[in-house]
């Protein structure tokens, strides 16, 4: 018997890294709702690590400006922490390929054209136009665990914004440039820059919205133990 699927498992499924939104504005009690709704994640001893900084209009121009001109000037990363291995392997390397091809493929930017693939890497500094930003941070002497929980809380965020019919895309690029982002929301060195998600609604429009990776059959990921 197939289970009956829920809107939670729609949410679920329906949610996607949105590289292209619509100029339309979101109610601030409308995020403040979701943000309260996603502070119900898990964390371990209720430590709750996350802070965020709602960005949106001036600022978020500001700041969208700013993060560009390093990209367009060529300046190299200063990420606070590690996000990718040191070392690629398979099948890690295989699936980041596929997912960076897959999407230049669609967008029609040929392999070696590196001009076009920065452009398009520069439009994460753009926030794909979306008119809200969330930037997290956390304390730099929290450990693993308080990371692990963080996902959590993320993960309700873009899951939350699938029931008010916002889609959202997370954002590591952010973190390539901690200095510009700490100076213009006014955040302490006893932080560390996490991601951003860029949220708000889709534009359906733009080819760049069809893209999306392919996932993982259960045979790849699931061990079961039965006897």
């Amino acid at each position: 018997m197939t289970p009956t699927r829920s809107p939670v498992h729609e949410a679920i499924t329906s949610r996607k890294s949105v590289r292209a939104f619509l100029p339309t504005p979101i109610e601030p009690a409308l995020l403040d709702e979701l943000l309260l709704a996603a502070g119900m994640a898990p964390s371990g001893s209720n430590v709750q690590p996350w802070q965020v900084h709602v960005v949106s209009g001036a600022a978020r121009d500001r700041l969208s400006a700013a993060l560009l001109a390093a990209h367009e000037a060529g300046h190299s990363a200063e990420r606070e922490y590690q996000y990718y291995p040191l070392t690629w392997r398979s099948p890690y390397i295989e699936r980041r390929r596929a997912t960076g091809w897959g999407l230049y493929n669609l967008l029609g930017i040929q392999k070696g054209d590196r001009e076009a693939a920065s452009r398009q890497h520069g439009r994460n500094y753009e926030f794909f136009d979306a008119p809200v930003v969330l930037v997290f941070t956390i304390d730099k002497d929290l450990q693993t665990g308080s990371w692990l929980d963080y996902g959590m809380f993320l993960q309700n965020i873009m899951i939350g914004a699938r029931g008010y019919g916002l889609h959202t895309c997370p954002q590591a690029a952010i973190a390539n440039y901690p200095d510009i982002v700490k100076e213009h929301l006014g955040i302490g060195d006893d932080k560390i820059i996490v991601c951003d998600i860029s949220i708000g609604y889709e534009d359906t429009s733009q080819k760049v919205n069809e893209f999306q990776p392919d996932r993982m059959p259960l045979d790849e990921f699931v061990t079961y133990h039965r006897d």
